[in-house]
């Protein structure tokens, strides 16, 4: 049983998301101790129960320790048995995006099409944003072989969650094939999209974008964003989301959600401000999908290169997992991310 220290690096929920997702894929059962150490409240929460309950289900393995507030867990995998449809709670406003990306390299490896619905938070700090995942991380996977289809159901925020999730996944039919981004060509495109739920008295989509685009326009550019306002939500929440289309294929975003006491100005002028320095880096990866590639560029046949703003902590944790579990050679030179995938295929 392979042991890993949830203490390390970040020593957040992506370790154990990640582990459990590898110990799925490779048949490695798992022990994780000291899960989510670095966190303010250390142990599982309901978001992680979840990733753990749901690939559980989609490889009929067991686990222990699985409860709120735990610091060590076991899981081991059995054997493969997918079904073409799920539907998972996570009961609260965890994030169902964070969920969506544990299943994604177990789902890469189905026999067959597998739709799911996930219920929960969709935009909240520390957590991707559904934008992003579709946005960015999902056209990278679209080059790597691996088709998903995303919809937002229904808007879910801080506090009471309830966003609908739709997720397809149509596995890759050959291996995943690795992608070689390391010169970013100039800006094509800026554009964005400003949402707000039950807020449109205030305007709060229009502020968010008005006060991007001052930022964006004292640097040089001006920026398509798309001011959305809804009404499914069950509680008044607002995200916003920039993306950079640069020369080449690359993408960079940036986003962050709303929250009390958080003016809608403020919202718009971080985003714009932080993809604007993830520009000013040379990167081809935002400081989100750097870290999210990883374990998909690991699973790939042969080597993705790509230049990343800097190392970050779950950079890190993503490397280490990657080698731990697949033996992948993942190696960070400055700003230059260089993964030597394993040409995974799935256990049958």
């Amino acid at each position: 049983m392979l042991e890993i220290d949830g203490a390390r690096y970040s020593g957040s929920g992506t370790i154990v998301r990640q582990a459990v997702a590898f110990a799925a894929l490779t048949g490695q059962a798992v022990r994780i101790i000291n899960a989510r150490a670095r966190r303010p409240r250390p142990g599982l929460r309901l978001q992680h129960i979840r990733v753990i309950e749901s690939i559980r289900e989609l490889v009929g393995g067991t686990s222990e320790g699985v409860h709120q507030g735990s610091t060590e867990i076991v899981f081991r995998p059995g054997e493969p048995k997918f079904d073409g449809s799920y539907r998972w709670d996570i009961g609260s406003a965890g994030s169902t995006t964070a969920l969506a990306m544990a299943l994604l390299p177990v789902l890469a490896f189905a026999p067959g099409p597998v739709k799911v619905e996930l219920r929960g938070g969709l935009f909240q700090d520390f957590a991707p944003s559904y934008y992003h995942l579709k946005r960015v991380l999902a056209p990278l996977l679209q080059r790597m072989g691996l088709q998903t289809e995303m919809e937002l159901g229904r808007p879910g925020y801080v506090p009471r969650g309830e966003g609908i999730l739709h997720l397809t996944v149509r596995p890759a039919l050959t291996r995943l094939r690795p992608l070689a981004m390391e010169s970013p060509g100039p800006v094509e495109k800026l554009w964005g999209i400003a949402l707000s739920s039950h807020l449109q008295d205030r305007r709060v989509s229009e502020r968010m974008a008005t006060a991007a685009n001052e930022v964006f326009g004292a640097a040089g550019y001006r920026a398509e964003i798309e001011a959305l306002y809804e009404s499914s939500a069950l509680q008044p929440g607002a995200a916003f989301a920039a993306f950079a289309d640069l020369e080449g294929g690359a993408r960079l975003g940036a986003d962050r959600a709303g929250a009390p006491a958080r003016p809608s100005e403020a919202i718009g002028k971080y985003v714009a401000r932080q993809l604007l320095e993830e520009l000013n880096t040379g990167a081809t990866l935002d400081r989100y999908a750097s870290d999210q590639i990883i374990p998909f560029a690991s699973l790939a046949a042969g080597e993705s290169r790509f230049s990343i703003p800097g190392l970050t902590d779950h950079i890190q944790s993503g490397a280490w997992l990657s080698r731990e579990f697949l033996g992948a050679e993942v190696r960070i030179e400055g700003r230059r991310l260089i993964i030597k995938g394993v040409g995974f295929q799935a256990r049958r």
